[in-house]
């Protein structure tokens, strides 16, 4: 044990030293921990956690496009900055508790009515996420833009941007095969490959917009605000009627 004063010393412990732990909860927990937190949480090991945030193959997570069920619940988690404006669209299948990610929209240096626009093509009556103090702006400033979109007519709402507890959620749901992704959405696998932390442990903060907004969609206050494509579209139309686009299911 090493001294670090007449009256300090400095010991680690992990998952090994405690004897009321099995072989069968070690593993467990080590597949709910995120890599870049194993060493420190499992050998008391301090890390930094540089690399790739998300650390899993994308072939693991990713599937073509099917036509969504229209009773699978959606919504959409959004990132705004002048930039770049980001949203991608999800649908949740709860009977098997996967959320799949079905849309993306990825456009920069454009007035708010023309992401408004973009976004609601897409199904004005589904709800979205989004972080109110999106880009670095400061708390008032992310209120009127919020106000603005609002405005343009999206069903929007102030997303929970707790970063860390978002990430582990994403991670834990790639990791799980929760998380299923459209081959399609090319720019949020673009994002998706370089995500990664510095050396001293900091999330770079650089071409995330769509890793930010599937971060305000997977958390859990915003999935339970997710909804069903209203019936009453359904009985006026039917449901192939409703669909624009088969491979997605907008």
């Amino acid at each position: 044990m090493p001294e670090i004063s007449d009256s300090k010393y400095l010991t680690s412990a992990g998952w090994d030293d405690v004897p009321h732990l099995d072989a069968a909860r070690k593993t467990k927990m080590l597949a709910e921990t995120p890599p870049h937190l194993r060493d420190a949480r499992s050998k008391g090991i301090p890390s930094l956690g540089q690399g790739a945030i998300y650390p899993i193959a994308e072939s693991e997570f990713t599937c073509a496009p099917f036509q969504i069920p229209p009773y699978w619940p959606r919504g959409f988690g959004m990132d705004v900055g002048w930039n770049r404006t980001a949203a991608v669209w999800g649908a949740h299948d709860r009977e098997l508790d996967i959320l799949y990610l079905v849309g993306e929209h990825y456009g920069g240096q454009a007035e708010p009515s023309i992401h408004a626009s973009a976004i609601r093509a897409r199904g004005e009556w589904q709800p979205g996420f989004i972080d109110p103090a999106s880009r670095g702006r400061s708390q008032h400033d992310g209120e009127q833009l919020l106000h603005s979109y609002k405005q343009l007519g999206l069903k929007l709402s102030v997303a929970d941007n707790a970063r860390e507890a978002g990430i582990f959620d994403v991670y834990e749901r790639i990791s799980t095969g929760r998380l299923k992704v459209f081959q399609t959405l090319t720019s949020w696998l673009t994002e998706y490959r370089i995500y990664r932390r510095d050396k001293f442990g900091k999330i770079v903060k650089e071409n995330d917009h769509l890793m930010d907004a599937t971060r305000y969609l997977v958390r859990p206050s915003s999935m339970m605000h997710m909804i069903m494509r209203p019936v009453e579209r359904e009985q006026a139309f039917g449901v192939n009627a409703a669909i624009g686009d088969p491979e997605v299911g907008y």
